[in-house]
């Protein structure tokens, strides 16, 4: 079954705006700045569709744009200054980021409690340790749609494949935290097909087209596809998609899958900062 990734995102940020409402009522505006550097298009494209999202759930959104010869210490001044400024609630430091940047010490600059997407070293050590904090929204995502297709997690084998900062180690912690089993995978893994096909859950996050085919995914699995990578025939995931879907009995779409719950999960999260602060 193909799982309707808007259709989740939909319900997600109908209570997102009613949140925006009850603080609208209060006389607050949740606002968050997005800082680029960059002018990758496709960069470009996923931010506009951020504004776009937030300004359609009563958001504030403010893109601070810098030369793509900004410097680390450009880069952590604006930041400084977003994080400064009562009137931001959440802060986003999109990457990609110019050559030579030193990219922790740029979102070392953010506060926690305004890392809306789960950026900063400090984030990451809270999720480890179980204390507050946002997780990338990304790996929020993954979790949601799991939820959302009433996918049991406690108990369950999950193979990730995959092991950035921004989704497979995150989200490895969060799945942890559900009480299921998880295996992480990467370039150096062995026999990558056998370890996937031990999963009840294969959770592809690794940035190559159609990497995980039918050999990896056992019947009945579910399949959830991180990869957004663009090809000659468009935008595919790290998932053959038409090879596995009569095998898996639950299986994301690219596009359509986990790229909208991100953005709602990135949305709930900027909420939840002007709701605490």
């Amino acid at each position: 079954m193909e799982i309707d990734g808007r259709a989740i995102a939909a319900t997600l940020t109908a209570g997102t705006a009613a949140q925006v409402s009850a603080l609208a009522a209060e006389g607050k505006t949740p606002k968050v700045g997005i800082l680029v550097a960059t002018e990758d298009e496709s960069t470009a494209y996923y931010v506009r569709s951020i504004v776009r999202a937030a300004e359609r759930a009563g958001i504030a959104a403010e893109v601070v744009s810098l030369a793509e010869s900004a410097s680390t210490e450009d880069l952590e001044a604006a930041c400084l200054q977003l994080a400064n400024d009562p009137s931001f609630h959440g802060i986003i430091a999109q990457t990609p980021f110019p050559d030579g940047v030193d990219a922790r010490r740029v979102t070392q600059a953010i506060p926690v409690a305004k890392d809306v997407d789960g950026a900063t070293p400090e984030s990451s050590g809270r999720l480890m340790h179980g204390l507050p904090a946002f997780a990338p929204a990304t790996a929020q995502a993954v979790i949601e749609i799991l939820k959302a297709e009433q996918v049991e997690l406690r108990g369950s084998r999950v193979v990730v494949v995959g092991r950035s900062l921004v989704v497979g180690k995150p989200l490895g912690m969060l799945l942890l935290a559900e009480d299921a089993t998880v295996t992480m995978c990467h370039s150096r893994t062995r026999d990558l097909e056998g370890v996937c096909r031990e999963g009840d859950i294969v959770v592809a996050a690794v940035g190559r087209a159609k990497l995980i085919g039918d050999g990896h995914i056992r019947d009945g699995a579910v399949v959830i596809d991180v990869g957004t990578n663009a090809t000659e025939a468009g935008l595919v995931g790290d998932v053959d998609f038409d090879a596995v879907k009569d095998r898996a009995s639950k299986i994301t779409p690219v596009p359509g899958g986990v790229g909208p719950v991100t953005t709602a999960c990135l949305l709930r999260n900027i909420v939840i900062a002007a709701a605490a602060n």
